[in-house]
């Protein structure tokens, strides 16, 4: 299991055991509202129900799944802080838990989701101990320090719990995913070798069996007949050896799309510049080496330019890596931001990174890569493989 694999898994159930343990509070909210102020009790439930809604089809959608769970995290600490004040008439409340308790779980995991490990411990600590505090007040029911520290104990373990299957789950898909991607690289650099190795062959076979025997009957050649043979012999030999170059060796094997996202998302970790990444129908999609390597490549030479020149003094720059699967065998990679842009006409000659880096790259391995920039309005940079897929980009 890859870590995308575990944070989509924890994502749904969260936003599925959201909408269930929020459905089950209903009553309980709709029997306390009365002894909230006016309009107090109905704005709760819209508000944390809302949101469980708003989370549930983020975990589906895969859209904006991190803010949604820190808008939960933030929403229910805000609520259960302000219950005190919200309370009119405890007495209607009869000494009962107040709902809010039968939702701590699901805040506690939305923040195991959406925070680092340490916001997520202090908020899983933190967020049962306010409880526990509520449960004393007279509007949390009044009861005594053993029934309140009872409730926020419960609340704490079933949290820490959490966390902590979450955080092992992670850890763990972590590992497998640097096993995968070091096995990747030694494999890749193998079939480099074997690909190289066969190629080497065929180039001797083609030698031996075109070149050296036209060289013989050039030789040979004393009629004018002879002397038109060996010269067609020529020519065929000389688009053969243009042929064999032109082509090159080639690995048949294929890896997964999303084994070249992780690699891409490795690498923003050396930028000191941040890029939003997006990540469609990744799921399925088989690529071969060497185009997974010219992309990563290229890929990566697109966002060093964007670090390096799209900077403007006073402005804020942002950056976004666009990777989308087309069809089972296909992908199209866009690096933009908004920055200062250039005209691509003005670049010299003698400056490498878009022609070599990216378009002989890209051409070389089958693909293809287009440049969208502007003095002033940003760059864009396209990248697809196949070719054909450019026209499957935006």
């Amino acid at each position: 299991m890859t870590r995308a694999q575990v944070e989509t898994v924890a994502a749904r159930a969260l936003g599925v055991f959201g909408l269930v343990f929020s459905a089950q509070t209903v009553p309980s909210a709709l029997a306390q509202a009365g002894a909230l102020v006016d309009g107090a009790g109905i704005a709760l439930m819209a508000v944390l129900y809302g949101i469980a809604v708003v989370v549930a089809l983020a975990t589906f959608t895969r859209v904006g799944v991190r803010t949604a769970a820190t808008s939960y995290a933030f929403a229910y600490a805000l609520a259960l802080a302000a219950w005190p004040a919200l309370v009119e008439d405890p007495a209607l409340l009869e000494g009962r838990a107040p709902w809010l308790y039968y939702l701590c779980t699901i805040a506690t995991t939305a923040a195991v989701v959406a925070f680092p490990v340490g916001g997520a411990v202090g908020y899983t600590v933190a967020v049962p101990m306010l409880y526990g505090l509520v449960r004393l007040s007279p509007a949390g029911g009044g009861v005594g320090p053993a029934l309140a520290g009872l409730d926020a104990v419960y609340a704490l373990i079933l949290g820490i719990v959490v966390l902590v299957i979450i955080t092992m789950l992670r850890q763990a898909a972590e590992a497998v995913d640097q096993a995968q991607d070091a096995a990747l690289q030694r494999y890749d650099v193998a079939a480099r070798q074997h690909a190289t190795e066969i190629e080497r062959v065929k180039i001797d076979a083609l030698v031996h069996d075109s070149v050296l025997t036209t060289l013989l009957s050039a030789a040979a050649a004393t009629t004018p007949d002879e002397q038109a043979l060996a010269a067609r012999m020529a020519r065929d030999a000389v688009k053969r050896l243009d042929e064999a170059g032109a082509t090159g060796p080639r690995s048949l094997e294929r890896v997964a799309l999303t084994v070249l996202v992780r690699r891409l998302r490795a690498a923003m970790t050396t930028f000191t510049t941040p890029f939003t990444v997006r990540v469609v129908n990744a799921g399925g999609v088989e690529l071969p080496v060497e185009a997974v390597d010219a992309l990563y490549t290229a890929a990566v030479q697109a966002m060093v330019n964007s670090a390096q020149h799209a900077d403007e003094p006073g402005r804020t720059t942002r950056r976004e890596l666009r990777v989308r699967g087309v069809r089972a065998g296909g992908c199209v990679i866009e690096v933009s931001d908004n920055g200062a842009g250039f005209d691509p006409a003005a670049v010299p000659q003698e400056r490498l990174g878009l022609r070599v880096s990216i378009e002989e790259r890209m051409a070389n391995a089958g693909g293809r890569s287009r440049l969208d920039a502007r003095p002033g309005h940003g760059t864009t940079v396209v990248l697809a493989w196949p070719a054909e897929a450019m026209g499957d980009a935006s």
